[in-house]
């Protein structure tokens, strides 16, 4: 129980702080706790409360009054429920903390199939309940797809994968990661009071008249956003200032470059998210008129700030997920990775061109046409540096010697998935398509085989490849390539007919459809059921292994990348002594080659 007191402690700091700032405000205006003016200021103060309760005052705040900190690090697993500086137990608090949101969206996804499995409204009381029930999978499922790469496997395995000690600033490093719980509490008590409707992208004037709900999702939403650039901030300063010697620009293992150029994007874009909804909480609690007509606003003006953001986080989700399948493709083809400068300038032109292309979501929204051509042109360009990375994976299996473990069958049906992503993608860059497909389940398809299909599977991928080095034990085989192959007939089998649905008039974010569409519709809710059963067998087995399975060596792939040079799980400074690098991470084939020395033999 006492590994529990920093969070127990957290959570009284934080009603403490609440009801300080919520009540100050409600004694000094007449209006009660829960006002709109009252939650923000309630969730400011309850949100230091909460980071000085779990942490932040023994580890760093007392220093800014001079006094000493308090630096013990706890053994075994209560280190997990801590404020700890170690960037290995930070990735695994992201990967286990976000992993319980995907699970809790996956249950809201089955309350939606549950409701669309017939016309006519079944589940639901009334439509807003649905849209409510919608907005929070939706939102649960973003945070997923933006964090869970980037602040789990990025945070255990950079470091390591470079040689470094740890994080440039380890403090906050651990800030990141602490400011997520509080935003997932917001959105879960946002029902408490009325909810929010306006899905994951909060479009004025909706935003701006909804329930009270929606001021949470706005707290919650900038919390996250403050994550993700402190977060790419730590990674940037990480990455050009700690790699071990040895370790040029041209040696970065590509999970590496992928976090690299991520973290540009999570510092530069996330900003603008944060001012557009800012805004909004602005408009709802000061009475501003940013996005309304009759005070000079303009609702486009808030879809134009979003977009701004949204389309570069969208491959603030993709970008790390190509850095882990080219990752693993090189050590299961025992090959080297194929085109590796040519899939590092892919990833730099998706980041330059990721800016823009943002109105592409906005061709039917009423905005100026001449803007329509210009960005049909630039997403289609996008193509292209994507293409580029996409080539380097064939390329790298193109005569490999392929060891079909589980890793590596994900990691090729991650490359099935997003290539369907891709070529249905065209159809929405496109002016005359798009405005038939949009708000239709095609966008639907389309977006959840680029992220589900393509994130969420590169993120399986890597917890089967990197799952012996961060728990030191190796799950059953046999049952991970059962896991493979469910996952992917079910994945497939769930969202290819989403096509068909939209291409004959399937709206998407509503709870009833024409009775015509009730087949298709049938067959989708009953393979997402199969689809969630998958997810639920994916963690049951690897619980038991991280408890249960046998112990495993400290290199079980026979990989050349630095993290496998040393223990599973690794020791808490990573290295016995610096290692030193001397060679390509992927020269597998080539003779006498070797990516590092370490240990005795690193010359330290």
């Amino acid at each position: 129980m006492r590994a529990f007191y920093p969070i127990l402690r957290g959570l009284l700091l934080g009603v403490i702080g609440y009801l300080l700032g919520a009540g100050a405000f409600a004694l000094a205006t007449g209006q009660g706790l829960t006002s709109e003016p009252a939650l923000v200021l309630g969730y400011a103060l309850g949100l230091i409360g909460w980071l000085l309760g779990v942490g932040l005052w023994e580890v760093w705040a007392r220093e800014w009054l001079g006094w000493p900190a308090h630096r013990e690090e706890p053994e075994g697993w209560a280190r997990y429920f801590r404020f700890t500086t170690d960037h290995k137990v930070i990735g695994v608090q992201y990967l286990v903390t976000f992993i319980g949101v995907l699970l809790l969206g996956g249950l809201l996804a089955m309350l939606m199939r549950l409701e669309l499995m017939q016309p006519g409204l079944q589940v639901f009381a009334n439509r807003d309940q649905y849209n409510t029930v919608m907005s929070l999978h939706g939102i649960f499922m973003i945070a997923v797809a933006v964090a869970t790469i980037i602040g789990g496997l990025g945070n255990y395995l950079v470091p390591l994968m470079i040689g470094a000690r740890d994080m440039a600033f380890p403090r906050l490093n651990a800030l990141s990661y602490w400011l997520v719980p509080p935003a997932a509490l917001a959105l879960l008590s946002s029902p408490l009071v009325g909810g929010f409707d306006s899905g994951w992208t909060a479009y004025p004037p909706l935003s701006v008249t909804n329930a009270t709900g929606q001021v949470l999702f706005n707290l919650a939403f900038i919390t996250v956003g403050l994550s993700s650039i402190l977060g790419g901030l730590n990674f940037l300063t990480t990455i050009i200032f700690l790699r071990a010697p040895g370790m040029t620009w041209g040696r970065l293992p590509i999970f590496v470059w992928s976090i690299f150029l991520t973290s540009i994007l999570s510092l530069i874009a996330t900003q603008f998210v944060a001012t557009a909804l800012l805004m909004v909480l602005f408009d709802r609690v000061v009475g501003t008129g940013f996005f309304n007509p009759a005070k000079g606003g303009d609702p486009l003006f808030y879809q134009h700030v979003f977009w701004f953001y949204s389309h570069p986080a969208v491959y603030i989700m993709i970008v790390p997920a190509f850095g882990v399948i080219l990752e693993i493709l090189p050590h299961f083809a025992r090959k080297p990775l194929f085109a590796y400068r040519w899939a590092v300038g892919g990833f730099m032109g998706i980041v330059g061109l990721s800016f823009l292309v943002w109105a592409h979501h906005m061709f039917t929204s009423g905005m100026p046409y001449f803007l329509h051509l210009p960005f049909m042109a630039t997403t289609e360009l996008i193509s292209v540096p994507t293409g580029l990375v996409f080539l380097a994976a064939l390329g790298t299996i193109w005569q490999g010697r392929l060891w079909l473990r589980t890793p590596m069958l994900i990691a090729m049906a991650f490359l099935w998935n997003f290539l369907i992503g891709g070529i249905t993608g065209i159809f929405l860059a496109d002016v005359p398509t798009d405005f038939h497909f949009q708000d239709t389940y095609f966008v639907v398809g389309h977006f959840h085989y680029t992220i589900m299909g393509g994130m969420i599977f590169a993120l399986i991928a890597g917890i089967y490849y990197w799952f012996p080095k961060i728990t030191g034990r190796m799950y059953d085989e046999r049952l991970g390539r059962i896991h493979a192959l469910w996952l992917f007939l079910a994945y497939n089998s769930t969202f290819l007919p989403m096509f068909w649905a939209g291409l004959y008039g399937m709206n998407r974010r509503i709870a009833d459809y024409p009775p015509y569409l009730a087949g298709v519709n049938i067959w989708v809710s009953i393979s997402a059921f199969v689809l969630g059963a998958s997810f639920a067998f994916f963690v049951v087995h690897l619980a038991y292994a991280w408890a249960r399975g046998p112990r495993a060596v400290a290199n079980p792939w026979q990989a050349r990348t630095l993290e496998w040079q040393t223990s599973s799980p690794p020791p808490v400074e990573n290295f016995p002594v610096l290692p030193r690098v001397v060679g390509d991470p992927y020269g597998y084939g080539v003779p006498g080659s070797a990516h590092a020395w370490v240990g005795a033999s690193s010359g330290e």
